[in-house]
């Protein structure tokens, strides 16, 4: 008689009020669900809804890539501006008190994105817009439909990027390129964002989260623990120098090929089978 086998319990998912989650197949999906105000980052709960799905997504183990994007014709329009005009929000109270609320609010997402141990897709549905684009280009990777606007557009209303948009954008397009969108303020289509480096590929509006699904299912397919290596490295690369990196990679590999799932990547090779990870 022989054992029947358990099915493996799926994580619990956090509770979140202005976007959903699912979880399928080792890919998290983040879809943010107030097309009312186009998904605005203020005057929602969006950015302590992205906060605590970073948060577990790093806690869960069974997680292995997140794909973030917007129900409706948006991503996101950043910030709303008819708060900024009324001083409502985050943008009430004195200079001390703006800046503490940027600093204990949307600054705090910046530092979760960049702390985050698995790859985040930004499946960007329509516009991305101040800190909308922000948002994006915080990801490690924009797929974009022929719908995508992207706006570095603060200096607009004459501001500023709070959230940190201008230490992300120089570093994916050039210090050059970067100017040239901060200091105009202008919208960029679909195609020229791809021409920059902005995004990584174009698809029809239909097929955006087909695509975005099927790279999040290319990257879940590999060694779970190893993705979040990757992940980890790639950040502090941007940050170290050559020297302590590398010292930094040799410990990674260390831990890596202590791993099961190298064992059975490397056996899978060598016996010309696809690969079973059960790691978590």
């Amino acid at each position: 008689m022989c054992k029947s086998q358990k099915e493996p319990l799926m994580p619990e998912l956090p509770q979140l009020t202005d976007a959903t989650l699912s979880l399928q197949s080792r890919v998290a999906e983040l879809t943010f669900t107030r097309d009312d105000v186009r998904n605005a980052l203020t005057g929602t709960t969006l950015v302590a809804d992205i906060l605590t799905t970073l948060d577990w997504c790093n806690r869960t183990p069974e997680v292995s890539v997140l794909i973030m994007t917007g129900s409706g014709k948006a991503f996101s329009a950043g910030g709303d501006i008819k708060q900024m005009r009324d001083r409502e929000g985050m943008f009430s109270g004195s200079v001390l008190q703006i800046q503490d609320q940027y600093r204990r609010g949307i600054q705090q997402l910046p530092l979760a994105i960049q702390k985050s141990e698995i790859p985040l897709i930004a499946a960007i549905n329509g516009p991305a817009i101040g800190a909308g684009m922000d948002l994006a280009c915080m990801c490690d990777l924009r797929i974009g439909s022929t719908s995508t606007l992207l706006g570095e557009t603060f200096i607009n209303l004459g501001i500023v990027s709070g959230d940190g948009g201008t230490w992300f954008l120089p570093r994916l397009i050039g210090y050059q390129r970067a100017a040239e969108l901060l200091f105009t303020g202008r919208l960029v289509k679909a195609q020229e964002a791809l021409d920059l480096g902005l995004l990584l590929e174009i698809v029809a509006p239909e097929q955006l989260l087909e695509r975005a699904r099927g790279l999040a299912a290319e990257i879940a397919a590999k060694p779970p623990q190893a993705v979040r290596l990757s992940k980890r490295l790639l950040k502090l690369g941007q940050r170290q120098e050559l020297p302590e990196f590398l010292d930094q990679c040799a410990a990674f590999q260390g831990m890596a090929h202590h791993t099961d799932d190298h064992l059975e990547a490397v056996n899978a090779f060598l016996e010309k089978r696809p690969a079973d990870f059960s790691s978590s």
